[in-house]
């Protein structure tokens, strides 16, 4: 089964070069059930990483552009009446795929973006009080400009706490750049992958990830870290039980990936900045970019002692 994600790492790598370290953070999201969200400037690959993922993962892809006219009934779906049927029938929206790309998600307003709220959390959505479930495995990666730029929406607390990670993928160095620069283009790239994976075999890693040992002392370290997070006069708020939920089962992921059925501590810090940083706020100032973040959640692992 490792050599299987291994095998996507390295397709996905090869169209997003120079991103190793994103693609294992966005592979360990998926693996743990979690949804990532992709927060950088235009132009940098992030639709191009979620297209690969899914490609090279097997998986059922559906994108849609979030714009500031866009409607919950454009994501979720919408009841219409059958007059040869003479009953309501339900024609589903795109997010009933495997994996929903959410492209530029903070230019829709407040109101489209929480018609996943549901989706994201329960993996169904409800029409005219009916639950209707989404297939398995349901993935969201949800790309963000930064919130500077003109024509956004700040996601609201809520809507961030749903994504199990959020990574930014930054500017190629030189070496990578020029391999983009000289190379065949990226839309050429992705339709040659082939798939690398098949969904039950997901599915299958996906359990294997549950059964990763966290011992105790690894319980103690991270319930430390979320109440340190809640008593810092450095935050304005804590990190929340749903996000210590997902920092254990990223946790659980990255051990994975590095072939072991036990977590480590080193595990927990080098998932703890895509897991935690978009959901901590400082007492002062807002933190817009990764990089203050990053700093944010350093501060963190520093002032709590590692078992």
């Amino acid at each position: 089964m490792l050599e299987r994600i291994q095998a996507v790492a390295a397709q996905v790598g090869s169209v997003v070069v120079g991103k190793q370290a994103q693609i294992r953070l966005a592979l360990a999201c998926l693996l743990a059930r979690g949804h990532l969200l992709i927060e950088d400037l235009p132009g940098v690959g992030k639709t191009t990483l979620a297209h690969a993922l899914s490609i090279s993962l097997g998986l059922q892809f559906k994108r849609v552009q979030f714009t500031n006219d866009l409607l919950p009934a454009d994501v979720v779906g919408v009841t219409v009446f059958d007059r040869d049927k003479s009953a309501f029938v339900f024609h589903p929206g795109p997010v009933f795929s495997q994996v929903l790309l959410a492209d530029e998600i903070n230019r829709a307003s407040p109101k489209t973006q929480s018609s996943l709220l549901e989706a994201m959390e329960e993996r169904q959505v409800s029409v005219e009080g009916r639950a209707h479930p989404l297939p398995d495995p349901f993935f969201v990666i949800a790309t963000q400009n930064p919130q500077d730029q003109i024509g956004t929406f700040p996601l609201p607390e809520s809507q961030l706490d749903r994504f199990l990670m959020c990574i930014e993928l930054g500017y190629p160095d030189p070496k990578s750049e020029r391999a983009i620069l000289e190379g065949q283009d990226r839309r050429e790239l992705l339709e040659t992958l082939q798939p690398a994976m098949t969904p039950p075999q997901l599915l299958e890693a996906q359990a294997l990830v549950r059964q990763i040992r966290c011992a105790s002392p690894l319980i103690d370290y991270i319930q430390n870290l979320l109440t340190h997070s809640r008593r810092s006069a450095a935050l304005a708020e804590g990190l929340s039980p749903r996000a210590g939920l997902g920092l254990i089962q990223a946790a659980r992921a990255w051990a994975l990936l590095d072939g072991r059925n036990h977590v480590l501590p080193e595990d927990v810090q080098a998932v703890l900045t895509a897991v935690a940083g978009h959901r901590l706020r400082p007492a002062r100032g807002v933190a817009t970019t990764h990089r203050a973040r990053a700093e944010l959640v350093a501060e963190l692992i520093k002032a709590v002692p590692v078992p």
